[in-house]
């Protein structure tokens, strides 16, 4: 089946509003091929196009992307630089598209350890799709998500000294108020390529109900045909939150 097929055949179910994507493997792929990390990234690179892309043509409200986390900072000084060149000549050559296709662009994370070559892009690409009504694309950049967790209860606390919350207040919504996600859709489906099977520290909050999908696929070989076979497997499984399944189809009748 190629992928206008899969792309109508995923179209046919309801779509996850919100995907979060772990983009991994991109060195190991690299590697395999006797070539610099680097190397990898850059292909990857072609993979996030591709898979925003698809993301915006099947209608999907949000598309959160984990580039940069706050641990990937430790890392060998020559490949941060080298993966920050990267972000900024793609925040330059997506501009253009970004911009023709009504998507906002949005970031997350600790993005004042960002270089400024990086972060003045970046931050002149968001204000100018601030107003967009099409796919929110989020990039997580020097993001953790126990950091963001310890940012919004920081300031949650600093309130309830100040005297402006008072414990007993305090809620998911309102706790959510004061995620760096602050808007989103909340997060139908998370995937991770590479093979690995866990979350490293990806939207730790807004992941609690997720569907998540592990692929053995490499990121810089995952493309619109993998991302839409990510969304069928999710539309085959019976979200419960908690609830029976017996539960589930007597409020659908």
């Amino acid at each position: 089946m190629d992928t206008s097929e899969l792309e109508a055949k995923v179209r046919q179910r309801g779509l996850p509003k919100h995907i979060g994507v772990i983009m991994d493997g991109n060195g190991r792929w690299a590697e395999a091929r006797g070539e610099d990390r680097l190397v990898g990234h850059r292909e990857g690179s072609t993979s996030v196009r591709e898979v925003t892309r698809c993301a915006r043509r099947l209608g999907v409200q949000a598309l959160t992307l984990y580039a940069f986390s706050s641990q990937n900072w430790s890392r060998p000084p020559e490949e941060v630089a080298g993966l920050m060149d990267l972000l900024r000549e793609y925040l330059l050559k997506e501009r253009e598209e970004i911009l023709g296709n009504q998507i906002r662009l949005n970031a997350i994370g600790e993005l004042d350890r960002l270089p400024r070559y990086v972060k003045e892009p970046l931050d002149e690409l968001r204000a100018v799709s601030a107003h967009h009504t099409g796919m929110t694309l989020t990039l997580a950049l020097s993001y953790g998500g126990k950091e963001e967790l310890l940012a919004a209860t920081r300031a949650l606390m600093a309130r309830a000294v100040a005297g402006t919350l008072a414990p007993d207040r305090l809620t998911e919504e309102l706790f959510e108020q004061h995620l760096w996600t602050k808007g989103l859709p909340p997060v139908d489906l998370v995937v991770r390529t590479s093979g690995e099977r866990r979350l490293s520290n990806f939207l730790l909050w807004q992941s609690a109900y997720a569907e998540l999908h592990f692929t053995d696929t490499h990121w810089p070989d995952f493309r619109a045909q993998q991302l839409c076979e990510a969304i069928l497997a999710y539309q085959h499984r019976e979200r419960r939150f908690g609830l029976t399944g017996a539960q589930l189809r007597r409020a659908g009748t």
